[in-house]
């Protein structure tokens, strides 16, 4: 494994610890969407790392950009669904708080 390669696992696990603790620890639904978004993120690089480590003569191996390319749409779509989601309980309940929202269960 090279320097360059460790250096982009080692930036993947903190983005990957960094989301992991938006998730954990933040109440406000924004701030989850976006620690779910910098979880993607992390994964991602982890890919595009690991598969410029397998192909030693391209730049990155093609099976990991197209692995890539079709999480990064399916990533957005996520994203955009979760703040359709986060906008309407915003109007219904006019609070991003999950604790408050927790309350109104059946």
């Amino acid at each position: 494994m090279s320097l360059e390669t460790s250096w982009y696992l080692a930036a993947a696990a903190i983005l990957f610890i960094l989301g992991a603790y938006c998730i954990a620890v933040k109440r406000n639904m924004i701030k989850i969407v976006i620690g779910v978004e910098i979880l993607t993120s992390a994964v991602h690089l982890n890919f595009v790392a690991l598969g410029s480590e397998l192909s030693p003569t391209l730049a990155v191996e093609a099976l990991a950009q197209s692995v890539v390319i079709v999480s990064i749409v399916i990533a957005a779509a996520i994203a955009t669904l979760a703040l359709l989601l986060v906008i309407n309980a915003h109007r219904h309940y006019a609070t991003l708080d999950v604790r408050r929202l927790r309350r109104l269960r059946w």
